[in-house]
């Protein structure tokens, strides 16, 4: 079990480190990777991953429902948690919601359970990259209009990859593996731009950054556990909902703070020291679920 666990979890990291010690050595701004990841190498994979003729999207409405249901319940919870630390609720609730389901939960997935499995998680990305994107852009500026979530190419790979899916459309191989290709370059580029982010990162507030990094996976698998439990979900659906739920905040947390000057300094140390202890926490709860 623990060389299983150790095989999913180095890989990983590895690639964080990687990223951690070039930024450190060599201080990059990885706007235009970051910028290349979100607008052709992560909407390749989407479309590769829900384009397969295998996909079979109402096998993982549950998963879908899961994954919007603990964004808005780790929302409400944070906001709670928020006021308890006399912070403002849209400095604390975000990074309680949206999670490191890209650049971490995706890799960690693959090495997990496989994949057959990574439809699925991309179906619980694209749920919270979606809420993100409108109700979480909402929630820090309310002049954000939200149809203009439909631009996102993430949101329009999806659309075509899953017409392609339920209508059976054949694709030209060479142009499906063209496509691949291009996807799969967005996993280890996520990773090692994690890592150059977490580099550059000046982590101030230190006990907010620790409650909130410890908060974020506490609060997603108790949320999980509780919906595996009402909706008697078992099996390795009920492992990818924990999963899902026990993973760090997401680095654009951080980066919509400072984007809409919502205490980016805080939300830096929640996102930094989030995902140095995701080390830790994330070994235990594979050999819980595995």
């Amino acid at each position: 079990m623990f060389e299983r666990i150790l095989s999913i979890v180095f890989p990983v990291f590895a690639v964080v480190l990687a990223g951690w010690f070039y930024g450190r050595k060599h201080p990059v701004d990885m706007a235009v990777a970051n910028q290349l990841s979100t607008d052709v190498f992560v909407p390749a994979l989407v479309f590769a991953a829900l384009a397969d003729k295998s996909f079979d999207l109402a096998a993982h409405q549950a998963l879908a429902w899961g994954a919007g249901i603990m964004v808005l319940a780790s929302g409400a919870l944070g906001w709670l948690l928020a006021r308890f630390l006399h912070l403002p609720g849209k400095t604390l609730a975000p990074p309680m919601m949206f999670n490191n389901c890209g650049n971490l939960g995706l890799p960690l997935t693959l090495l997990a359970f496989g994949e057959p499995a990574l439809a699925a998680a991309i179906v619980m990305f694209l749920v919270s990259n979606l809420m993100h994107f409108s109700l979480g852009n909402w929630m820090l500026d309310r002049s954000v209009r939200w149809w203009n979530v439909w631009r996102i190419p993430v949101v329009l790979a999806t659309l075509a990859g899953l017409l392609v899916s339920v209508l059976q459309v054949p694709v030209w191989p060479p142009l499906k593996f063209a496509i691949k290709m291009l996807g799969d370059v967005s996993i280890p580029l996520l990773l090692f731009a994690l890592g150059v982010r977490i580099a550059g990162s000046t982590p101030a507030a230190l006990k907010l950054g620790l409650i909130g990094g410890l908060a974020r996976p506490a609060i997603g698998i108790a949320v999980m556990l509780l919906y595996c439990v009402l909706f008697n979900i078992e099996g390795q659906a009920r492992a990818q909902l924990i999963l899902f739920g026990a993973l760090p905040p997401a680095v654009l947390n951080f980066v919509f703070a400072e984007r809409y000057q919502q205490q980016p300094e805080i939300v830096a140390s929640i996102v930094l020291i989030g995902n140095v202890l995701a080390v830790l926490i994330l070994p235990v709860v594979l050999a819980y679920i595995l």
